[in-house]
């Protein structure tokens, strides 16, 4: 299973970027999959989840200005990050928890990470 994430880059303060994660391989289901963000310095955070039923969970530093999504036809998760802060800087990294066959157990995937940099 490979997960290829883009739509990094850099932005001023206030601005929006569009980050997806396509994944790709041998895959039964998909179980959920998002978006963690390790700033310079700091831990690896969680910032978005969604779970294949459609729930979601954001964390509240970017609550009202990030929105996950999901295209289930095409093991794609969206991340829409909108009034961009100099805080939200960091390398993103999308995760894919995923069942290769139907009588394996979930598993962890990983992208490569994708650079956003927010300048003030």
């Amino acid at each position: 299973v490979q997960l290829q994430a883009s739509g990094g880059g850099l932005v001023q303060a206030g601005g929006s970027l569009r980050l997806s994660c396509a994944a790709s391989g041998s895959i039964f289901k998909i179980n959920g999959m998002g978006w963690y963000r390790q700033a310079p310095a700091k831990q690896r955070e969680l910032v978005a989840a969604i779970v294949s039923g459609g729930g979601t969970n954001i964390v509240d530093s970017v609550k009202g200005r990030f929105t996950i999504s999901r295209d289930s036809a095409k093991n794609t998760v969206y991340l829409q990050m909108n009034s961009l802060e100099p805080e939200d800087t960091g390398v993103y990294y999308c995760y894919a928890a995923v069942k290769r066959r139907r009588r394996d157990s979930s598993r962890d995937y990983w992208g490569q990470g994708t650079l956003v940099t927010v300048s003030s």
